[in-house]
């Protein structure tokens, strides 16, 4: 799906997936839109994946209706061409479960609604089907308000039925964090006997090499960021649901003694907005706006950082706070999505409810008062990190998935 979103959390899901399947010497279809793009369908990351002798690629169109949004991210499109997506989709993995190509068929959100209505009745194909719902943005998150946004949720209204259709045919559902589990029952209801729990997670080897401590001084220096100066960092896309507005007021309720800088990676719709906000706050000279940043630089900000801040109001399981705690870097964020399965108060960061900048600004005063902890909450991060969420771990849980659904009963 990367030609459709851009190169997300969800499509870094997917090529990890890919590669460590490939690498557990197992055969790989990849359906995914089909696409003109300079570098082919897919992007120049996947490589060495599309000339591995067990990868597989099949494409199908992707009809964007008008009105409805070019990048596939509006409701509209949602509810509309993608479902039309994941019928034609969908169709092409039922083929392939039919002529025996394929022993398990993988499926994120309504991708393989077509295959879910093929293997529900009788005659259908029979290799199993895990389904992975995500986020689950589609149900207006744990509360399912919308954010207030009553029209957001009557167009969301297609998609969440065929999200529904796909949960009710597949054999086992994934909850990508144990804090999302209870959103997968109260949405995907009669799936308790089918939930598994399998993080979405990093592969801490490869993060590794990015890690560089010098790369974090160097831009100290560069940006003149003192040594006495606490340094918080943000990744994500500047959007409404990321909370950045949260923050920049939570930063004006700072303790006036603390010496603090801000950086925001990232690029989005919200870029003008919050440049403004901060203009207004007074303390643009704090702040950076660093944009998107390849690896290279996003990991020297990570390792520049004092403490990784996720204000965030929506959240799936945050890959960005996983890379932080790579980084040994203590956390402060809301209890959005998976986040209270990686920061834990206490042991890894601090933990504050979404939409409240006051709270989020009492959690980095506190923070900062105690920066004696942040050694010992970054080491407890970094360990959990490798414990759960690195994706050795995450592939042995597939496999064991896998082999629990390929058993004869």
């Amino acid at each position: 799906m990367y030609a459709l979103h851009g190169f997300g959390g969800l499509e870094r899901h997917l090529y990890d997936l890919v590669r460590h399947h490939l690498a557990e010497g197992w055969e790989v279809t990849l359906i995914t839109r089909s696409v003109t793009r300079p570098s082919g369908v897919l992007p120049e990351r996947w490589v060495p994946v599309t000339t591995h002798p067990g990868f597989r690629l099949r494409t199908v169109p992707y009809r964007t209706f008008p009105f409805a949004g070019r990048r596939g991210t509006t409701v509209l499109d949602r509810s509309t061409a993608y479902p039309l997506f994941g019928l034609r989709a969908g169709r092409v993995a039922a083929d392939l479960a039919t002529r025996k190509r394929v022993d398990i068929v993988y499926g994120v959100g309504a991708s393989v609604l077509g295959y879910a209505r093929a293997h529900r009745v009788s005659t259908g194909p029979r290799a199993p089907l895990v389904f992975n719902p995500q986020g689950l943005e589609e149900f207006g998150g744990f509360d399912g308000t919308y954010g207030g946004k009553r029209l957001k949720a009557v167009g969301y209204g297609p998609l969440r039925g065929a999200v529904r259709i796909v949960s009710r045919a597949a054999d086992a559902v994934i909850a990508t964090d144990k804090s999302l589990e209870p959103m997968v029952l109260a949405h995907l209801r009669e799936t308790e006997h089918r939930v598994r729990l399998i993080p979405n997670g990093l592969d801490v080897a490869e993060g590794d090499a990015l890690v560089r401590p010098t790369a974090g001084i160097a831009i100290r220096k560069q940006h003149r960021i003192g040594d006495n100066e606490v340094l918080f960092v943000s990744v994500g896309r500047l959007e409404t649901n990321k909370g950045f507005a949260d923050l920049i007021d939570a930063l004006a309720s700072l303790d006036a003694a603390i010496p603090w800088r801000w950086t925001l990676v990232g690029e989005g719709p919200e870029r003008q907005q919050l440049v403004a906000a901060v203009a207004a706050k007074g303390f643009g000279s704090r702040v950076t706006f660093a944009g998107s940043s390849d690896d290279a630089a996003l990991h020297g900000w990570y390792e520049a950082a004092d403490l990784f801040v996720h204000p965030t109001r929506y959240e799936g399981s945050s890959l960005v706070t996983l890379e932080a705690m790579l980084h040994r870097k203590p956390v402060v964020a809301t209890r959005a999505g998976g986040l209270p399965d990686k920061v834990i108060p206490g042991a890894t960061g601090w933990l504050v409810e979404p939409r409240a900048p006051s709270a989020l600004g009492a959690a980095l005063n506190e923070a900062v008062k105690h920066r004696a902890l942040w050694r010992d909450y970054g080491e407890a991060g970094r360990l959990l990190l490798e414990r759960e969420f690195d994706w050795r771990v995450i592939q042995k849980k597939f496999k064991d998935l896998y082999e629990e659904l390929l058993t004869p009963r």
